[in-house]
């Protein structure tokens, strides 16, 4: 709310667009790759191997009596607990999912939809689009989301000890995919920063439920 009364995003995107045109193309490459193609592949592949490495774990789980060599299957599976491997593929689905339903509740525009920069939509704020109720569904940002869902890391007992380590990069992943979406108008930075404080909050949220009686870990 803050950003739409005070005009920072629309002064943020002006760094963006100049005599007419945004920084970058969207779907130009190299950048397509490296900051979406890229990124949506590896987080896709990352949810597909988390599946399958629980559902691994509860084979072993139900053979064990049974089963007496892994060890050249051990070197493929990450050093996680089921619990820890259902958090991250819960949070990989929903903080996407929330994102993306709540882009359809909030019906606000892209930048490049607005006539302040070549679009054919006026400025609405945030009450006022969903009043209006456009085919717009652009807030927050869905694919910054991708990234910041792996704020789920930070969570993980087995790797408290880098979890400092882990939200830089994570922040630095998440804000690289939406300064990316920005350059092009598809957002303003506060959908990306919203976007960030709620994965934020789910994760956190959703670590309070599977970790809650994990304490003093070191």
């Amino acid at each position: 709310m803050t950003f739409e009364h005070s005009q920072f995003d629309i002064r943020i995107s002006e760094f963006f667009y100049n005599n007419g045109q945004w920084l970058i193309e969207k779907g130009a490459q190299p950048y397509a790759f490296i900051f979406y193609d890229g990124p949506k592949a590896l987080l896709i592949l990352s949810a597909i191997y988390l599946l399958t490495i629980l559902l691994v774990k509860y084979k072993r789980l139900a053979k064990r009596p049974f089963i007496t060599n892994y060890s050249n299957l051990n070197k493929y599976i990450v050093p996680f607990s089921i619990r820890e491997i259902s958090y991250l593929l819960i949070i990989l689905i929903a903080v996407p999912s929330t994102i993306a339903l709540l882009k359809g509740v909030t019906h606000v525009s892209c930048p490049n939809h607005l006539t302040l920069f070549g679009g054919d939509l006026p400025y609405l704020n945030l009450w006022q689009s969903m009043l209006a109720k456009t085919d717009a569904k652009c807030f927050p940002a869905a694919h910054a989301s991708a990234g910041f869902s792996l704020y789920g890391l930070v969570f993980i007992p087995a790797l408290y000890k880098y979890r400092y380590r882990i939200f830089e990069t994570v922040t630095v992943l998440g804000w690289s995919m939406g300064l990316y979406k920005m350059m092009f108008g598809d957002h303003f930075f506060s959908h990306t920063l919203v976007s960030m404080l709620l994965s934020l909050t789910i994760v956190c949220a959703l670590a309070s439920v599977f970790f809650k009686r994990t304490t003093n870990v070191k």
